[in-house]
C-alpha cells in the first residue's frame, strides 16, 4: 500500500491509498473554494449522561446531486470534484461539513448546579471513497481491494488516535437512500469523537459486571463461544473470523463479524486476520443483496466497526452512561473486542423497519424476524462458489 497526502483548495487534507507502489499523486485542486466556517459544539444531557453534537453548518451539505455532478467521483476534463486525481484506488479526505472538528476546549457548566454543560465538539470527520467507480459497491470489490480498504481503516484509526481530544474512532458505511445516504458513490465515513460513545460506555459497564459475576471472565469471549456452541445463528466462518446473527438482534437482518482472537481495535489485528477478512465479509455483503430475492434492489445497510476507546474511563471527567465508577475502572482496553456490526432496515420485500415509538422513544427494539430465521435465510443465499467449496477462507456448518 502506498500512501500520499495532499491538500485541497480550502486547506483540507486528502490522502490517497494505492495498491501500486509506483502510483504518482500530484494533481492540484483547481476549484475556487473559499474557507469553510465550521463550529461544532457538544452539549451534555444530564438525564441520559451522554453528549449531543450541535452543528448548524451541516444544513448546507451536498444533497442528492446527479451522477454527473458527484463530488466523490474523480476529477475528469472540466468537471472538478473533491478528488483532484483523474482516478484513484481509495481516497480519504476531511469532510467539508464535519460533525466534529478542531481541537479540545474547556467545558462550561452553565445553569443551576451546572446542568447546562457544553464544550467544543473537538475531533475530525473524514470521507472514505472505496473506489473511483461510481456504479460499484463494496460488495463488488475484489478481495485485494477490500483488503486495501481494511488497511485504510486501520491507518486512519491510528492517525486519528493521535489527535488532541479524540477519545474514540468509528469507521462506518451507510448504504442506500433508505438509510439517509445523500451521495450514491460507494463510500464510508470515519468519526473521531471527543468522548466515549454511549453505546460503547454501556458495553464497558456490561463487561465489568460480567467479569465481577463470573470471576473475571470476558463477556465478548463468552458471547462468541455461546453463539458457536448453539450454532443456529452462525452465518459463516473462516479460520480467523466468525459471522453470526446475535441472539437478541435488534434489526430484521443483522450480522456481527468477530475475529476469533480478541483484539481492542483495528491496528491490533494480526496479519493473518487481515488477510482472512475480505473473503468472508464480501460473501456476507453479497448475501445481503440476495436475501430479499433476485429481482429486488440493492439492500440498504449500515456497516459499523466497534473499537475500544483510547482511555478508560473516558477523558472529560464524566463517567459513561449507566456505569459505576469502580466497575469501569476494572475494565482494560484489551477487554474490549473489535467487531463489525452489519444490519439492514429492510424487513421484507418493499417494507422497511421504522424506528417508531418503542424504539425511538424508549430504545426498546421489537424485531419481527426471529434471529434464527434470519441466519437460516442468509445461509440459504450463499454464493455458488461457497457451496462448491471454491471460496477461499470460508467454511460452512
Amino acid at each position: 500500500m502506498k500512501k500520499t497526502s495532499a491538500r485541497l483548495a480550502d486547506g483540507r487534507e486528502i490522502v490517497y491509498y494505492d495498491l501500486r507502489d509506483d502510483a504518482v499523486r500530484e494533481a492540484v485542486d483547481k476549484r475556487p473554494l473559499g474557507t469553510t466556517a465550521t463550529a461544532s459544539e457538544i452539549r451534555y444531557d444530564p438525564l441520559l449522561a451522554e453528549w449531543t453534537a450541535v452543528t448548524a453548518h451541516r444544513q448546507e451539505r451536498t444533497y442528492h446531486p446527479p451522477a454527473d455532478a458527484c463530488p466523490l467521483c474523480p476529477t475528469r476534463g472540466t468537471y472538478l470534484s473533491e478528488i483532484p486525481e483523474p482516478d484513484y484506488d481509495v481516497a480519504v479526505f476531511e469532510n467539508r461539513f464535519p460533525s466534529f472538528t478542531g481541537g479540545p476546549g474547556p467545558e462550561a457548566a452553565d445553569g443551576p448546579y451546572g446542568l447546562l454543560a457544553h464544550k467544543p465538539g473537538a475531533g475530525r470527520c473524514e470521507v472514505v471513497c472505496f473506489t473511483s467507480d461510481h456504479e460499484a459497491s463494496f460488495a463488488s470489490l475484489t478481495a485485494e481491494h477490500a483488503r486495501l480498504v481494511l488497511d485504510v481503516w486501520t491507518d486512519r484509526t491510528a492517525e486519528l488516535s493521535r489527535l488532541p481530544g479524540v477519545e474514540q474512532v468509528f469507521c462506518f458505511e451507510n448504504r442506500g437512500e433508505e438509510i439517509g445516504v445523500t451521495l450514491q458513490h460507494p463510500h464510508g465515513q470515519i468519526y473521531a469523537y471527543p468522548f466515549t460513545t454511549p453505546r460503547t460506555a454501556r458495553v464497558l459497564d456490561s463487561l465489568a459486571r460480567h467479569a465481577s459475576r463470573t470471576g473475571g471472565r470476558n463477556l465478548f469471549d463468552d458471547v462468541l463461544a455461546a453463539e458457536l456452541a448453539d450454532g443456529r445463528r452462525i452465518v459463516g466462518e473462516s479460520r480467523h473470523w466468525v459471522a453470526f446473527v446475535p441472539h437478541a438482534a435488534h434489526w430484521p437482518y443483522e450480522v456481527h463479524l468477530y475475529p476469533r482472537q480478541r483484539v481492542p481495535d483495528l491496528p491490533a489485528l494480526s496479519e493473518e486476520a487481515r488477510a482472512d477478512f475480505p473473503a468472508l465479509y464480501l460473501e456476507v455483503l453479497r448475501r445481503f443483496d440476495r436475501v430479499f430475492g433476485p429481482d429486488e434492489p440493492p439492500t440498504p445497510y449500515i456497516a459499523a466497526w466497534h473499537q475500544a476507546p483510547f482511555t478508560l474511563p473516558a477523558r472529560g471527567g464524566r463517567r459513561p452512561y449507566g456505569a459505576e465508577p469502580d466497575a469501569v475502572k476494572s475494565v482494560a482496553r484489551e477487554d474490549f473486542a473489535l467487531h463489525l456490526e452489519l444490519f439492514t432496515i429492510r424487513r421484507t420485500s418493499g417494507k422497511l423497519k421504522f424506528l417508531a415509538g418503542s424504539e425511538s422513544g424508549m430504545n426498546v427494539f421489537i424485531n419481527d424476524v426471529p434471529p434464527e430465521r434470519a441466519a437460516e435465510r442468509l445461509r440459504e443465499v450463499a454464493s455458488e462458489r461457497q457451496h462448491t467449496g471454491d471460496l477461499p477462507g470460508t467454511t460452512e456448518r
